[in-house]
């Protein structure tokens, strides 16, 4: 892709803003086993026979989803497609005889309703399989050219670092294979990135994480981060599970979060400029599980509801250089005010705002009261307010990088005091 190209698709990619992380593979039929526990898990228990890819992508595109993201190979070596490189895959299970494809299953379905696909891939060595860097590379190589050159148009394709700590990999090799098959591919967070990773698995991103970054983690078993030597323009990414774990398990059923832990994290990733990808697990019938599928659509149901029809825009403000502000303005009647939201224009490949301040004007006297201060707008930037009862407020850009900075949108969501 050209530097234009690039810049134009990590913009489309975080419009995505919420996508669903789906989990399932040789570990959902093994109850209670958790990564490196290195416990045999035969392939002939998985037999999904309800399995039903287009429920899945039914249900979270009813749920405002944008991208999903099939967990192809985990930790554990298990290939939900038949690879003609191990013997531990579908191929050598019951379901559908031996002859399914969850790959295709799951990328025919995206397509059918049109989601965003993307394929996650653990580098990760496994289990008792032991090859030199060389013969791993190859491996790993032939693995991701079947998942690349077998189902036509991947949007994305997300690798886990755990596990690959202290592994060599011959990455110039294995990007120019990645990019030769899929040249519009994003890359989340490894060796040649697009995206990037907020350093949990909580889905909380800071108030200033943006989309600009100097270094990259790398895995929830180390602390260490990878120099990029600059700033870059790297869309963030804020994973985390609707439930305690990431596959499912029946002891796992109990733990579903609440609507309200959900808008929590929603306000902490997409309402901070990253994307939400919020983890699903099908059950062990291939079904996503009715009261997921519910809770999902009610975070959908409330964003909806908060976000549908804001009271001003960027048209009623006026902008100048270095501040942009609502006029003085006093509202006709007093507004309690539910939420401001920045968006900031990335056409360039850049961010530049790094600060800003919300002032409020009371609605008993006095003069404005600084109420929020923020840093990072980016993608976007949803500042929260309790309710506050104003006749009007300013939002100021108090600091940028560069000689200049430019907003797409101002989103004032309020309703009628009285």
């Amino acid at each position: 892709m050209t530097k234009e190209q690039l810049i134009k698709r990590k913009n489309e990619y975080l419009d995505w803003e919420l996508g669903v992380f789906f989990h399932f593979g040789i570990r959902t039929f093994y109850e209670g086993h958790i990564d490196w526990d290195m416990k045999e898990m035969p392939a002939s228990a998985y037999n999904p026979t309800e399995l039903d890819c287009e429920q899945w992508i039914r249900t979270i595109k009813a749920g405002g989803a944008k991208y999903a993201v099939l967990v192809c190979k985990h930790h554990d070596g298990f290939a939900n497609w038949p690879s003609k490189y191990t013997d531990y895959s579908v191929a050598a299970t019951p379901w559908r005889d031996g002859k399914g494809d969850l790959v295709r299953e799951f990328v025919d379905a995206c397509r059918k309703y049109d989601m965003n696909i993307g394929l996650y891939y653990s580098p990760a060595q496994f289990g008792s399989v032991k090859m030199d860097h060389k013969e791993y590379d190859d491996y790993f190589i032939n693995q991701i050219s079947e998942l690349l050159g077998n189902y036509g148009k991947i949007d994305y394709l997300w690798f886990d670092g755990c596990g690959s700590e202290d592994h060599e990999y011959d990455t110039v090799r294995i990007v120019k294979a990645i990019r030769d098959l899929q040249p519009e591919l994003m890359i989340f967070n490894m060796w040649d990135p697009d995206t990037r990773w907020i350093f949990n698995e909580s889905g909380i991103a800071a108030l200033d994480d943006g989309c600009m970054a100097d270094s990259l983690g790398f895995s929830v078993q180390t602390d260490r981060t990878d120099a990029l030597g600059e700033l870059l323009f790297l869309p963030g990414e804020c994973d985390c599970k609707i439930r305690a774990n990431w596959f499912y398990g029946d002891a796992d059923i109990p733990t579903l979060k609440s609507l309200e832990e959900l808008w929590g994290i929603y306000l902490s990733s997409v309402g901070r400029g990253c994307n939400l990808l919020l983890n699903i697990a099908p059950d062990r019938r291939g079904l996503i599980g009715e009261e997921d599928a519910k809770r999902f659509l009610e975070l959908h149901e409330r964003v909806e509801r908060e976000f549908s029809d804001p009271f001003m825009t960027l048209k009623d403000f006026r902008i100048e250089e270095g501040e942009a502000y609502v006029n003085d303005v006093r509202f006709d009647n007093a507004k309690l005010l539910k939420y401001i939201v920045l968006e900031e224009d990335l056409s360039e490949g850049e961010s530049h705002i790094t600060d800003f301040t919300i002032e409020l004007a009371p609605v008993e006297f006095g003069t404005n009261k600084l109420i929020h201060k923020g840093f990072a707008v980016g993608h976007k930037m949803i500042v929260p307010l309790p309710y506050l009862a104003a006749n009007g407020f300013t939002v100021r850009i108090t600091g940028w990088r560069g000689d200049h900075y430019k907003l797409k949108d101002i989103k004032v969501y309020a309703c009628d005091r009285f």
